[in-house]
């Protein structure tokens, strides 16, 4: 195994479940950190690989739903929900919120190892999906304020003569500020950089100007 492998954090206070799902996970080239209360999890200093967290739903602190719901909010990984206390309520709520599975123990080894593979995938795109919009984040930042004010006005479809007017600037400045934003956007079109604004939910103006020749 690599430094770049998935892992698997178990948390569960059951000591007996998390050495027989280590050994498991491991004859699966699996490597698992387990913890046997959600305190414990929340404040470990975790690896930022591709992970996925087996969680159990009574937990000596709190019940695994309520800390699926406190780390809503960050980048967490993909929830795997394994009880002996199981019921349609919980499964839905967890369902509900994001979990990859609910499985009630005793529950087989195919459908254990199918769920973490997906959550493992799951997981994977997420963190593509965060680094690609950071990277448009950083992207965004390198943009000058004129270059900012200009982004939003040529999304909008806005002519060049349009938008020069509702900065008061000339149509040359304005297209020289457009064509900085789509190089430093690296949009290849225009239908691009629409596509980046939204990623970046970049608010939309779509103002025009009476009088001109625009709509």
């Amino acid at each position: 195994m690599t430094s770049d492998d998935p892992i698997v954090f178990i948390v569960d206070d059951d000591i007996r479940l998390q050495e027989a799902l280590g050994e498991l996970l491991a004859s699966h080239g699996m490597r698992t950190i387990a913890f046997k209360s959600a305190h414990d999890f929340v404040c470990a200093d975790k690896p930022d690989i591709p992970a996925c967290l087996l969680l159990d739903i009574k937990l000596p602190d709190i019940n695994g739903l309520d800390l699926q719901r406190q780390i809503a909010e960050g980048d967490h990984p993909p929830i795997v929900f394994i009880t002996g206390h199981g019921d349609i309520p919980s499964s839905v709520r967890a369902i509900k919120h994001g979990a990859v599975d609910f499985l009630t123990k005793p529950f087989s080894d195919a459908d254990l190892m199918a769920a973490i593979h997906a959550a493992i995938a799951q997981d994977r795109e997420n963190r593509s999906t965060r680094a690609e919009l950071g990277g448009l984040r950083q992207r965004y930042l390198g943009l000058t304020p004129r270059e900012r004010e200009v982004f939003p006005l040529v999304v909008s479809g806005l002519l060049n003569k349009q938008a020069a007017a509702e900065l008061r600037i000339s149509e040359v400045t304005l297209q020289i500020h457009r064509r900085n934003v789509m190089q430093k956007m690296a949009a290849a079109s225009l239908a691009d950089l629409v596509r980046i604004a939204e990623r970046l939910e970049i608010p939309i103006t779509r103002s025009r100007r009476t009088g001109g020749n625009g709509v």
